[in-house]
């Protein structure tokens, strides 16, 4: 389900600085520092989030590590709703539930607190970007072990060339920030 934001990102855009071949010869890497820096521009961007999902009695933000974590609570304030942390592994003290994935070289696990979402729960997912969508897909995994029902997953960037929205045709992606190449 294709969204469209409710304000004009190309100002918010401006504020994206692009770095080319970093972390790699041959990849453009959006970097979002310089609009967390900006004061008006952080408050829009998380003023944007949060108008999408006002109203649909959103009971938890879970931001995934580790620049879930900036747009996470910022928008559980905003939505009046809790924050739970999605973590690498071993930095959780309680017992965790947790899903491992593949990434382009290797495997990566993320963990929640068993008792961080309790079934029925309506959740909210946020990360900074979306590009292939496998980080997202594997905290998709996470909340349905425990039972939440996922209101919509939330980024700041979408890499659109990469399709990842294509691996959550059931969900209401939302994201600002659009980049075609």
């Amino acid at each position: 389900m294709a969204i469209h934001p409710p304000i004009n990102c190309e100002p918010l855009k401006q504020l994206v600085r692009t770095v080319p071949d970093f972390p790699k010869p041959g990849i453009l890497f959006y970097d979002i520092t310089t609009l967390l820096k900006d004061q008006k521009g952080f408050a829009e961007l998380i003023d944007a989030m949060a108008a999408h999902y006002i109203g649909r009695d959103i009971d938890l933000v879970l931001g995934i590590e580790a620049r879930g974590f900036i747009f996470g609570p910022a928008l559980a304030y905003r939505l009046n709703a809790g924050f739970v942390p999605v973590r690498k592994p071993k930095k959780l003290p309680a017992e965790t539930a947790k899903v491992t994935y593949d990434l382009e070289y290797g495997t990566d696990t993320l963990e929640v607190h068993v008792d961080a979402i309790e079934p029925g729960q309506n959740v909210v997912l946020v990360d900074d970007l979306l590009a292939t969508g496998g980080t997202m897909e594997a905290t998709v995994k996470l909340v349905k072990q425990l039972g939440g029902h996922i209101s919509g997953l939330a980024f700041a960037v979408e890499l659109d060339f990469l399709k990842g929205r294509d691996r959550f045709p059931d969900y209401d992606v939302f994201s600002l920030l659009h980049y075609n190449e």
